[in-house]
């Protein structure tokens, strides 16, 4: 029987911001409190990082290239998985879904694991919509699945992928590149500048009747207020949680 997305605080991290601990960040000082912790994105198999990392400034924000460097899924079991049965945040675990059957190995894997209360599937640039629709196909089951989709796929793609069975629609992080010191570097946009743009999707998303979680640019708690005003389902923060406290 399918599980019900159900969270009591809307608001959440983004993945990638806050590793795969749950208790790690509770315990820190002015720690925001979760509806529910998304891990790192995790792969089947242990994945290293990028050659040569980088993380950019520029106006607005910044760009970080590094590979989604993880220790795959029977390691972060392993270590995390009493982690997270013990935590009084439920967990949502983040999946690097670009390989639909090895998805659907990793999601029959985590209904076993205590209190992981949804999958988050996030995917390289670049893929159909078919491979898209596919891995959600082959995953559906007992846990939720929330779709992280680039910005300007989630008003064409994300009604269809709802219909589908997905309870739930994210904004991924949006790509770009910056040229510094000869070298054009590719990477994920973070940043209070992408929040007019993502303010402006999930208000879209919404008036369509999809249930979004709000994300990018969120740097605030009244940032995560117009989120949920323009109907947002719950607000994910990302590198705003690096720092000690939240403006």
């Amino acid at each position: 029987m399918k599980r019900d997305l159900y969270l009591a605080r809307p608001y959440l991290n983004a993945a990638g911001s806050l590793g795969f601990d749950p208790a790690r960040y509770a315990r820190q000082e002015n720690a925001l409190q979760l509806g529910a912790f998304v891990t790192n994105p995790l792969s089947l198999r242990a994945r290293q990082p990028a050659a040569n990392p980088q993380l950019l400034e520029y106006a607005g924000g910044f760009l970080a290239h590094s590979g989604l460097p993880n220790p795959g899924l029977d390691a972060t079991l392993k270590r995390y998985a009493r982690k997270w049965r013990d935590s009084p945040t439920p967990v949502i675990v983040h999946l690097m879904a670009d390989r639909p059957e090895e998805t659907a190995r990793m999601t029959r894997r985590l209904e076993t694991i205590e209190n992981v209360m949804a999958v988050e599937m996030g995917f390289a640039p670049g893929l159909s919509d078919d491979i898209l629709r596919y891995a959600l196909d082959m995953s559906l089951g007992e846990l939720p699945i929330i779709m992280s989709l680039p910005y300007e796929r989630v008003l064409n793609l994300g009604p269809s992928l709802v219909q589908a069975g997905a309870s739930a629609i994210g904004l991924a992080p949006p790509r770009g590149a910056l040229y510094r010191d000869g070298k054009l570097t590719s990477g994920r946009l973070y940043g209070p500048g992408l929040l007019p743009r993502s303010l402006e999707i999930v208000h879209a998303a919404a008036r369509l009747g999809l249930p979004v979680i709000g994300a990018g640019g969120v740097y605030s708690m009244q940032d995560a207020e117009a989120m949920l005003v323009v109907g947002a389902l719950a607000v994910q923060f990302d590198s705003v949680l690096w720092k000690p406290e939240m403006g």
